[in-house]
């Protein structure tokens, strides 16, 4: 679309926008690009690209900025991803922690090495499975039931009972469970005993339905949330201290939840860093924002998203290995915990 000309004129504009925040003029534009070209060719190349949509021209500029398409394209074609500086690796580690602590400081040191809003998407509990279910008489109408997770957490639940069930049938109930689900997926389990739960005998089919519901209620998916940190640093910039209004809908976002989680679970299945850049996102109050993000994992399976959210005036060379980095630190982390 672009000639090599064109491409290096938006190059140096966009990298110098992002970098100063000030419209570019044509003047600046020959020296940032190492090119020798005249001032009509420079007007010609801008009129061209803002033409095209890529740039526009502030009403009270006479230089140019870059568009959200401008952007895309930079980002696409033309960025630079660049090492790292040494202080900034020195900081990107994350020490063994619980998994919520862990999340929370992820989100913390997005926030505080980007200067943005750091965003992680809590892990999905995955449905798994148990080992073993055992009940256990506590009295004449109360039992304990005990099951015990594919993980080896060891889960209590007391039930209180119609009948007064004997020590035989109770064993019965639980060598029943164990033999049909055992060590399986538990989604499968409850459909295969649940067809059969009619066939069984009353006592055992009671008790396998209390033990399934039990076992519903630990092993299903956590609440939808997110960890956010660094919010109040969008505040503080330059360039969004004017904009309170789109600053306003944004944090709303951030309060109503649902979107921005529809959004990072979109982002579960992309392959590495994945970038939404201003109204790509379908979601008004990010139009003048980036979300940056990148999934991570649980010994090998995709759990959760995480990311930076700022304005798309960012440094996107930066931000995108230490988004990256951030997830794949998370990623073992939480994969040896």
């Amino acid at each position: 679309m672009l000639n090599d000309r064109a491409r290096a004129l938006l190059k140096a504009l966009v990298e110098k926008y992002i970098d100063e925040g000030q419209p570019v003029g044509s003047r600046a534009l020959s020296r940032l690009a190492g090119m020798d070209l005249s001032a009509a060719t420079i007007r010609n190349v801008m009129a061209a690209l803002e033409e095209l949509g890529f740039i526009t021209s502030p009403h009270t500029s006479a230089g140019r900025i870059p568009t959200p398409r401008g952007y895309r394209f930079f980002v696409d074609s033309l960025l630079t991803i660049r090492p790292l500086e040494i202080t900034t690796l020195s900081q990107l580690q994350l020490r063994p922690a619980d998994p919520h602590q862990l999340v929370t400081a992820a989100s913390q040191m997005l926030a505080e090495l980007t200067t943005f809003a750091g965003i992680v998407r809590t892990p999905k509990r995955r449905l798994t499975g148990f080992q073993r279910v055992e009940f256990l008489r506590l009295s004449e109408n109360r039992l304990l039931l005990v099951l015990v997770t594919l993980e080896g957490d060891v889960q209590n639940r007391i039930l209180v009972t119609d009948q007064n069930y004997s020590p035989e049938q109770l064993a019965k109930a639980a060598q029943y469970l164990n033999e049909q689900g055992s060590g399986q997926d538990f989604d499968r389990v409850v459909d295969t005993l649940h067809r059969e739960l009619n066939g069984l005998r009353a006592d055992i089919r009671t008790l396998t339905s209390r033990a399934l519901a039990f076992g519903e209620e630990i092993l299903k998916p956590g609440p939808d949330d997110y960890v956010l940190r660094g919010e109040t640093r969008l505040i503080g910039r330059n360039d969004m201290a004017s904009n309170l209004s789109s600053l306003r809908r944004l944090f709303d976002l951030f309060e109503q939840k649902t979107s921005l989680l529809q959004l990072l679970d979109a982002s579960q299945n992309s392959e590495g860093v994945r970038i939404f850049i201003g109204g790509e996102s379908g979601h008004s109050p990010l139009d003048e924002f980036s979300l940056v993000t990148a999934p991570y994992e649980v010994d090998g399976q995709v759990v959760g998203t995480l990311g930076v959210v700022g304005p798309t005036r960012m440094a996107y060379e930066r931000v995108i290995p230490i988004v990256d980095i951030t997830a794949r630190l998370l990623s073992s982390a939480l994969s040896q915990h």
